[in-house]
């Protein structure tokens, strides 16, 4: 299989330059997966739009990294577990937690209810387990919130094949294994 490497600022094209400054600028680094996705500065450009959205008027910042921890697990992304570890440790999370999100096993309900759900969408291709959709509901959850649970599981599950397919090195600390 071929190998691919991580592009620099000045193997992409100019739109992708600007892209990669102003990440640089905002996170003191260009993560080598977005590098990676700004092999087209159509899709860095698209998913970064799509993915700082997502989820949003619907969820905390905490609970998108929960999404994003139990899609990551069940697709195991490597890069994605060990990014949204660190992420969700700047958000509050203990490591403790990370893991027990991972396993859809939060003790808080509402985080618990949103985990299963994630991971239920992720591993059986959008059929979920109406069981796991009622209990959704029944946590207070909308059908707002539904579409940007959805909108979420969409979001990571990009950065989870691009790097499985990739599989470009992780530029953060692992995340433990389960």
């Amino acid at each position: 299989m071929k190998t691919i490497t991580v592009p620099s600022r000045d193997t992409v094209d100019t739109k992708a330059q600007g892209i990669f400054d102003t990440l640089k600028s905002q996170l003191g680094m260009v993560p080598n997966l977005y590098a990676t996705i700004g092999y087209s500065s159509d899709a860095l450009e698209n998913f970064l739009s799509f993915s700082g959205k997502a989820g949003k008027s619907s969820f905390s910042a905490k609970e998108i990294e929960a999404i994003n921890l139990a899609v990551s697990e069940v697709n195991g992304c490597e890069y994605c577990l060990a990014a949204h570890t660190a992420i969700s440790k700047m958000n509050g999370f203990t490591e403790e937690e990370t893991i027990a999100l991972r396993k859809t096993t939060p003790e808080d309900t509402k985080l618990s209810a949103i985990t299963k759900l994630a991971a239920s969408i992720a591993k059986n291709r959008g059929r979920a387990d109406s069981e796991i959709i009622d209990n959704f509901y029944q946590q207070g959850f909308t059908e707002k919130a539904l579409i940007d649970l959805i909108t979420v599981v969409t979001a990571i599950s990009f950065t989870n094949y691009t790097h499985i397919i990739t599989q470009v090195p992780v530029d953060f600390p692992l995340a433990k294994k389960l």
